[in-house]
């Protein structure tokens, strides 16, 4: 009679394995469960160092901070520009190095937008009017107001003079 609740035992333990994940991220949806996303953090720009005249360089940093479940940053964040009908994306700084970084509930990372002010008017700056924020592996955006005048380009307004840096603990 005992072999009936070690075969049931042994069934229930086989049937559990099947059920659960390779842990591989290898679902149909492309997504790790574990990315942080927007909606599930807040996002804030913070105090700039403003660059003040043409060719200085400014600073933006920008915050997030997890408002749910335990989640990872893996890559650069998205940054776009937009002003008069261009629209730029912002390239990793040059060399800099990400880090996966864990973020419990309440957990904060920065990075910065570093940036080189550009001259009023000038068909190889970006009048920038707003900047757009996402996450390493989400689609989701969140729009804030670009306050810090014309961004130079890189010989064309679409291809900003701009960097975005990597993501840095925040805190203790």
């Amino acid at each position: 009679m005992r072999v009936i609740p070690l075969t049931v035992t042994a069934l229930a333990a086989a049937l559990a394995l099947t059920a659960c994940d390779n842990g591989g991220g290898s679902g149909s949806s492309g997504k790790n469960s574990s990315t942080c996303e927007i909606g599930k953090v807040s996002v804030q720009v913070g105090s700039a160092s403003v660059a003040p005249t043409t060719g200085d360089t400014g600073e933006v940093p920008v915050s997030i901070t997890n408002q749910s479940a335990p989640c990872t940053l893996d890559g650069f964040a998205g940054v776009t520009l937009k002003g008069g009908g261009t629209s730029a994306t912002v390239a990793p700084q040059s060399g800099a190095k990400t880090d996966k970084l864990k973020l419990a509930k309440g957990d904060s990372a920065t990075f910065s937008i570093t940036y080189v002010r550009g001259k009023d008017g000038d068909k190889a700056s970006l009048a920038a009017t707003s900047l757009t924020v996402s996450l390493p592996g989400g689609d989701a955006t969140q729009s804030f107001p670009w306050k810090y005048g014309a961004v130079a380009g890189k010989g064309a307004a679409d291809k900003p003079n701009a960097a975005v840096g990597a993501f840095q603990q925040a805190g203790d």
